[in-house]
């Protein structure tokens, strides 16, 4: 579908015009008619579905349609990350390039200078806010953020928000809006945690399910069973192999990450690390270096896993073990965008056997383990222990709750 027939106005066509978007995805066919037509919306889609131009686009049309204050807050975005609130600004100033409605991104990290600038959008009243949940209520908590009309309230990626423990805080920040608003909900996963807050925060949702529950075939999925121990000179190795111009390394820990990254940069290889004790300035310089492929070799926790649009990525590593199906799908997720191939590698140690083997259950498919290299000695055998199915398909377990369904689930969509 084209975005004209979505009946968005002629301004925001103009800027979707110039960014070179051309068709809906099938989330935004089917996300932006209920929010222009007013509905509460609960929607499972994930990352590269084209889910933050589904809820910026009517936004943004309905804003500049409508009579308002202008010198109040009229749109919260609620993200779990910095990284996530900077990329959704920057789309938002894109989206709405040729439109009066202004925008902020809100987050911690930053100097004192920037809670200034931030707490002067705030009090003058920004149209559009995409903020982390403990930065909004520091703002909040000092009475002078204008948020009284507030016409749009969107949690993105809640369910990721949820497992940072972020339930409080998002229940203290709509204590402070008006009662009667639009709410939108965007996760990439439905567990009943997720069914819990939409029943407590949204009124007579529709329904829309857009999830991608199987990789990209484009990724060619390998995988190493180790000792932890041949993990580091075993990722040298493969880093040797080819001459691969963007790699992306995920560790579970960023001790993991520090230490693997220390020992990568004795290589003399271009590599850097993010992680969240690095400050926000030093994150944004280690992404532009590796955007622009300064930097070839990217050792990141589960912080870039989801919600940073990174195209052409060669390869993904996984040095550990991600903690389930979902999260693995997220992180190779990464790599082969835009139609293009791309390689996955996943290294398993003795104590991550049965974890990787509930990820292939939910992949429905086993994963081609690689023989390590005989010059790294004798390596443990990928004998994992039957699975016991604990929340291995909770993606596909029937949705719960009083939610008018909009649409009929789509089993895949085309990545933005």
């Amino acid at each position: 579908m084209n975005f004209k027939e979505l009946g968005l106005d002629a301004r925001l066509l103009e800027g979707i015009g110039a960014i070179g978007y051309e068709t809906a995805t099938p989330v935004q066919e089917q996300v932006i008619p209920p929010i222009l037509e007013g509905s509460d919306i609960i929607a499972s889609a994930q990352t590269g579905t084209g889910k933050t131009a589904a809820y910026l686009l009517p936004v943004i049309h309905k804003l500049i349609t409508s009579q308002h204050h202008h010198d109040h807050i009229k749109a919260l975005v609620i993200v779990p990350t910095r990284e996530l609130a900077v990329q959704i600004e920057q789309q938002m100033e894109g989206f709405s390039y040729f439109t009066p409605v202004s925008s902020i991104a809100v987050y911690g990290g930053g100097d004192g200078a920037s809670f200034t600038r931030e707490k002067q959008a705030l009090t003058q009243g920004a149209d559009v806010v995409i903020c982390t949940p403990g930065r909004m209520i520091a703002h909040l908590n000092l009475g002078y953020v204008k948020i009284s009309d507030l016409k749009f309230l969107i949690l993105d990626e809640a369910d990721r928000m949820l497992d940072m423990g972020f339930y409080d805080d998002i229940m203290k920040i709509i204590s402070f809006l008006p009662a009667k608003r639009q709410n939108l909900l965007f996760s990439a996963t439905m567990p009943m945690k997720i069914r819990d807050l939409a029943r407590k925060i949204l009124h007579q949702p529709a329904e829309i399910n857009i999830a991608i529950s199987k990789p990209a075939e484009n990724i060619l999925q390998q995988a190493f069973v180790v000792y932890e121990s041949q993990k580091i000179p075993l990722v040298k190795h493969v880093l040797k192999s080819k001459n691969y111009q963007s790699v992306l390394i995920f560790c579970s820990t960023k001790d993991n990450v520090k230490k693997l990254s220390r020992d990568l940069k004795r290589t003399g290889m271009a590599i850097e690390e993010i992680h969240s004790d690095l400050d926000q300035d030093s994150r944004e310089k280690v992404l532009l270096g590796f955007k622009s492929r300064r930097i070839n070799v990217l050792v990141a926790t589960d912080i870039l896993s989801r919600g940073i649009d990174i195209e052409d990525i060669d390869m993904v590593i996984n040095y550990d073990v991600p903690h389930d199906g979902e999260d693995y799908i997220h992180r190779i997720g990464r790599t082969a965008r835009a139609a293009s191939k791309g390689e996955a590698i996943t290294f398993i140690s003795e104590r991550e056997q049965n974890k990787f083997a509930a990820i292939e259950e939910l992949l429905g498919n086993p994963v081609t383990k690689v023989q390590v290299p005989e010059l790294f000695g004798e390596a443990p055998e990928y004998n994992p222990r039957k699975s016991k199915g604990r929340n291995q398909n909770r993606r596909f377990n029937k949705p719960k709750g009083n939610f008018k369904r909009r649409n009929k689930p789509s089993d895949s969509a085309p990545k933005a």
